[in-house]
Formats: structure tokens, sequence, C-alpha cells
């Protein structure tokens, strides 16, 4: 099992930063996919971002490539979301991911709200 914890959400000003952190229990962290999803207001959950289990190979949503990055340190179980050149579009509630590979996910979090302001 797989525990997921994400914290680093807040309120910033179009055009900012945040680092979404993702802190990971079990001892098998290193073994999983992680990812990131985010969910706006009235819409579905989207997905934003994904990183394999060595890190080695990550993909992204067309709507933030070349402004998110993830990563992760498995020294550390956590993953991270770096978020730059934040649009108010940007803003929803984001979830941390988990599972045996891309796009096979069986472990989420709770979320953490970002919120972009104009």
């Amino acid at each position: 099992q797989v525990h997921l914890v994400e914290s680093g959400g807040g309120l910033v000003q179009a055009g900012g930063s945040v680092r979404l952190s993702c802190a990971a229990s079990g001892r098998t962290f290193s073994s999983y996919a992680m990812g990131w999803f985010r969910q706006a207001p009235g819409k579905e959950r989207e997905f934003v971002a994904a990183i394999s289990w060595s890190g080695s190979s990550t993909v992204y949503a067309t709507s933030v490539k070349g402004r998110f990055t993830i990563s992760r340190d498995n020294a550390k179980n956590t993953v991270y979301l770096h978020m730059n050149s934040l649009k108010p579009e940007d803003t929803a509630v984001y979830y941390c991911t988990a599972g045996v590979r891309v796009g096979v996910w069986t472990h989420w979090g709770q979320g953490t709200q970002v919120t972009v302001s104009s």
C-alpha cells in the first residue's frame, strides 16, 4: 500500500510559480510510477504529468508542457510538480497518484488547492 499526502498549494498571482510536493509512505515507493492530475470546479479530473519509477521518463499534458516539470526523489519518497508561468486556468485541486506503471493509477492523495489570480 502507498499513502499519499500532497502539500504546497495556495494562492499565487498569474505568471508566478509554485512547487507541489507529494510525500508517500511505504517501502515500495521507488517501484511506482507517479503522476499528477487536477480538477477545476465543474470540470472532470484531468491528467497533468507523470513520471516513471526511475525518473527516466516523463509525460505531460499539452496544456502544461514547457511550464510544469515533474520530478521525484526516491530517497525521500517524494514526487514534485514545479509549476511556472501559472495562468488563471491552472486553478484547480491538484491530486498526486501512484500506480504500477504510467496510466494505471491505483492510489490517490486527498488533493491540494492551487488558485491563480489574474
